[in-house]
């Protein structure tokens, strides 16, 4: 804006000054309601244009000229020039000049332009709350919005929806990294276009995804955004050349109108989400689930310290050889009693190791105790070796993520016992889930001379193709064929079918869950080598376990 500088009554020291300023700056008068007069001003401050009568001065700048001016001193304030991809953001300060007179009718105004700083800051804060995958709010950015609308609507319902996508890990390694980005990226479009206007849609973890929605008919609105949304999956993604079939699990927490913690709604929603990746339908949050799963989180913790303290024990069932009534081994079964001396039942702490990942070293554990104490027989024998064996589950866990064979060659080394006095039981699953897993593994067991069991035959499904690879020592006849099969002559149809693929592979038997003469004899009679069961004995402690073995050695137990 042109500026008149001729007035007799500009200071000319002063406007020598404001020429000299490298930032906007200017001499103006103070009028009513924070408008000025321009008294003097540089070059950067005239290519502003900035209007004195207020049209087009910023609410801020005009506040600060009036408390200026109404005695409040120097004053500093932020405000925004313009709009759009040409408005500028500036810092500036106000304050009054005396002159020798003292007079302080002129103030000094200067102004800093911030735009590239605040645009620096404001692309930082959008990264900050963005996934750069799929442009959509991350976990940060999701709560953010979610609080802002709640303090929004008021005393409104919304939902928050978690969706995992299923087996995406898998997918993810046999498609390659930057197909799985393509494949989230197609989801994330899918998932847009399904959901209502005002719906928060957010990637809030790898394969994760994140949904807020107003609630207006309850439950209902929630089993019909959970249709929705599962129909976004009912179709093949297609990925390059490559057509790929997604499922997903959809967890949910309703939030109250009086409930504005997001972050926890965020966590009851994991709990419902969990609960659906086992049930396979949509699951809403209950707080009888929540209370499960904080107990479940207490159990998780105190067995994490039981296992550094070695606080558990091992339990041990003989194994019998129904030919001949002799021990030829004791199955160790790892016991815990939590810190109040309460005996936590094994159906319960082992699926909490195992979806803890303490299933690891809980069995390393019961490797390095079982030699320990088969070390502890012998001596107790005289310094001779006792003739059976002991036999310790590993999970299929424990076989992918740890290296068994060098686990059981330290407990082996550690305690000068041979490797056939120990077998090594996996699960069917565990063995065919990763069949060349199993046979590396197994490979390197037998040539420790330890021994392999196949645990629960019969319960999963065989590829008999690669059972005939796998170097098995046993095969275990899961107790629900045993049980009743004096009584049903199709279980007894199944055990002597299971007894001929053993004798044809060379492998022996043992059956579980035994609790009767009646199923011993007949298993005998079957060709079945051993024996596990009530019948025989309860697992039990070692002391007493050792004398079991004792007295074995003078009378048969069966």
């Amino acid at each position: 804006m042109p500026i008149d500088r001729t007035g007799d009554d500009r200071p000319s020291l002063f406007v020598g000054w404001i020429d000299a300023l490298p930032v906007p700056a200017a001499l103006i008068r103070p009028l009513d309601r924070g408008n000025f007069r321009l008294h003097a001003s540089n070059a950067a401050f005239d290519r502003l244009d900035l209007s004195p009568a207020g049209v087009s001065t910023p609410v801020e700048l005009r506040r600060a000229v009036e408390q200026a001016a109404e005695g409040y001193g120097a004053q500093e304030f932020s405000c925004r020039l313009g709009e759009g991809v040409a408005a500028r953001d500036l810092r500036g300060s106000i304050g009054p000049l005396t002159d020798e007179t003292g007079d302080t009718s002129l103030y000094l105004l200067t102004l800093i332009d911030r735009t590239q700083e605040m645009m620096t800051e404001r692309n930082l804060r959008r990264e900050l709350v963005s996934d750069s995958l799929t442009g959509l709010p991350n976990r940060a950015g999701f709560e953010e919005l979610v609080e802002q609308r709640m303090t929004s609507d008021g005393r409104a319902h919304h939902v928050i929806l978690l969706l995992d996508l299923a087996r995406f890990s898998r997918i993810n390694e046999h498609i390659g990294p930057l197909a799985g980005d393509e494949l989230i990226i197609t989801v994330a479009r899918r998932l847009k276009s399904s959901l209502r206007s005002g719906d928060i849609l957010a990637r809030s973890g790898g394969d994760e995804f994140a949904i807020s929605s107003r609630l207006t008919g309850g439950r209902a609105d929630v089993r019909e955004m959970a249709r929705r949304i599962r129909g976004c999956f009912d179709h093949p993604f297609r990925i390059g050349d490559l057509k790929v079939s997604v499922d997903c699990a959809l967890g949910c927490a309703i939030q109250a109108a009086t409930d504005t913690d997001v972050a926890d709604q965020i966590r009851q929603a994991q709990i419902a989400l969990k609960r659906a990746k086992q049930t396979d339908r949509i699951e809403i949050y209950e707080p009888e689930a929540a209370m499960l799963s904080d107990n479940r989180f207490g159990l998780e913790t105190e067995l994490r310290k039981a296992i550094e303290e070695d606080r558990l024990r091992l339990d041990f069932q003989p194994l019998v050889e129904l030919a001949t009534g002799k021990v030829a081994g004791f199955e160790a079964l790892a016991r815990w009693s939590n810190s109040e001396g309460a005996i936590v039942p094994p159906a319960e702490f082992i699926p909490i190791a195992e979806d803890s990942g303490l299933i690891v070293p809980l069995g390393q554990w019961a490797i390095g105790k079982a030699s320990a104490v088969l070390a502890e027989w012998d001596e107790r024998n005289g310094g001779r070796p006792v003739d059976c064996y002991f036999s310790v589950n590993v999970s299929a866990i424990q076989l992918v993520r740890d290296d068994v064979a060098a686990v059981v060659r330290g407990a082996l080394a550690a305690n000068d016992i041979g490797g056939e006095r120990l077998m090594i039981e996996l699960t069917e699953s565990a063995i065919i889930g990763d069949p060349d897993l199993a046979l590396s593994v197994l490979r390197e067991l037998k040539a420790l001379h330890a021994r392999v069991a196949m645990d629960d035959f019969g319960t999963g499904y065989s590829n008999l193709a690669y059972l005939q690879r796998l170097p098995l020592d046993v095969l275990k006849i899961d107790r629900s064929f045993v049980e009743h099969m004096v009584e049903d002559r199709d279980k007894v149809a199944i055990v002597r079918t299971i007894q001929s693929l053993a004798e044809a592979l060379h492998m022996k038997t043992t059956a579980e869950g035994v609790e009767t003469p009646d199923q011993a004899r007949l298993l005998s009679a079957l060709g079945c080598d051993f024996g596990q069961g009530f019948l025989f004995a309860r697992p039990m402690e070692e002391d007493a376990a050792f004398a079991y073995w004792r007295r074995s050695l003078d009378r048969p137990i069966f």
